[in-house]
């Protein structure tokens, strides 16, 4: 018979058989049975089954159907969108998550905004370069570029180019391929007049010499970001498409006065599991975070470096916990409440009445129980973590092989003065 050939055609077609809306006799029966326009399906043992219309669900096509995008799939407030044409051999899912800026993952799951370290001083001063530099009153004033770094304060307190250059820029070399998703500029003071970037373009890179611009979204040439109005406020500026880059360059295309710049990136590291874990934003209660002991200047308790006060740029006289000795035995533990993958960390250290104080270098042990530690390894033996130079910048550490964790322990191995830790931890 033609028509069981035809409507078995129509149901592998429509991948309806695996599903028992075909039976083998190919019958139609009364589509009253079935609401909204539904076929009447024979099956094999005498029942039926309804073939719905399109937006119709449910045995008998009485339920509406919502689709994919409801509920809506997507996090952080993204918009779902249906994908049409869904039988494509690449395409696996019925809806696409169109994310909000800053955010990345097939749900729009990962957080992509993080301050990378002009600001802070994770980014080190070897790692900012520029194709010139402006050299003013008398030869003394050097607008290098390891002044470009926000909110920086001072008489000379940014980067400008020469004015001999024709195409200035200043680069930032990560050190490793990272997820680049915004950038943030801010202008200067330069002899009491503002000077800031009108319009620049972004260019980017993973070898440091082939570089490309973030192009424009009608893809007509290089896209020309909208810089600063003043030399004081910021303006932050997000990429409608993550860059992958190790060196990232701004070029200033248009300026107020001169090129004058502060600025800080914005991103997460390539695997997008880099976001603070809350020692800063004290989502890690003061209770959670303990140590092997704690520092009183001249003995006194109301003077006490205590370990909750542990937390990346706490402010006050004191700001950061002190261990009692200065030995390798003493540790700072911060209990992350369930365990997570932890992926790095960010040190800091502190000042007591003047004399400056840090770690040098640190291991780190994890556990998930606050008993049983093991210390982080790379190539089989204990890593030893480069850590602070001075009391105020941020060093940030990345763990070649994330670990999960509840608890983690940073072992201070030198010190300067004394064994003082500021800190925040990385992962998600």
């Amino acid at each position: 018979m033609q028509l069981p050939r035809a409507l078995a055609a129509l149901c592998g077609a429509l991948l309806l058989c695996a599903s028992g809306l075909f039976a083998a006799s190919g019958d139609f029966c009364d589509s009253s049975l079935c609401l909204n326009g539904g076929t009447c399906l024979v099956g094999q043992e005498s029942d039926f089954h309804c073939l719905c219309p399109e937006g119709f669900t449910g045995l008998v096509c009485n339920e509406t159907e919502k689709g994919p995008c409801f509920p809506n799939p997507c996090w952080n407030g993204a918009e779902c969108q249906v994908i049409e044409g869904t039988h494509r051999g690449d395409v696996f899912t019925q809806y696409f998550c169109q994310c909000p800026q800053g955010f990345f993952g097939v749900h729009c799951e990962t957080k992509c905004s993080t301050k990378l370290g002009m600001e802070g001083g994770a980014i080190a001063d070897s790692q900012i370069s520029a194709s010139s530099v402006y050299i003013g009153f008398l030869g003394v004033q050097r607008w290098g570029p390891e002044l470009a770094r926000l909110h920086r304060t001072g008489i000379v307190n940014a980067w400008k180019a020469s004015n001999h250059d024709s195409n200035p820029w200043i680069q930032v070399n990560l050190l490793r391929k990272m997820r680049v998703s915004g950038v943030v500029t801010q202008g200067a003071s330069r002899a009491g007049r503002a000077e800031y970037l009108k319009t620049f373009k972004v260019a980017h890179s993973l070898d440091g010499r082939k570089f490309r611009f973030i192009q424009d979204e009608r893809g007509s040439g290089d896209k020309e970001f909208e810089g600063n109005v003043d030399n004081n406020s910021l303006k932050f500026n997000m990429f409608s498409i993550p860059l992958e880059a190790q060196y990232v360059r701004l070029y200033p295309v248009s300026c107020h006065r001169e090129c004058t710049l502060r600025f800080e990136l914005l991103g997460c590291e390539i695997h997008g599991c880099s976001e603070p874990l809350g020692l800063k934003d004290n989502r890690i209660p003061d209770r959670r975070i303990t140590a092997s002991s704690t520092y009183k200047t001249w003995g006194l308790p109301a003077f006490a470096w205590y370990p909750h006060l542990a937390r990346l740029d706490m402010q006050g006289k004191f700001n950061a916990w002190t261990a009692q000795s200065n030995t390798d035995s003493e540790w700072l533990q911060v209990d992350l409440g369930s365990e997570k993958q932890v992926t790095g960390i960010i040190t800091q250290g502190a000042r007591d009445f003047g004399h400056i104080q840090y770690v040098a270098s640190y291991k780190v042990a994890y556990s998930n129980d606050g008993v049983k530690w093991t210390e982080y390894e790379e190539q089989g033996s204990s890593k030893v973590f480069i850590g602070n130079s001075d009391n105020y910048s941020h060093k940030k550490n990345v763990f070649e092989t994330p670990f999960v964790a509840r608890y983690v322990r940073v072992l201070p191995v030198t010190w300067h003065n004394r064994i003082t830790l500021r800190l925040e931890l990385l992962g998600c």
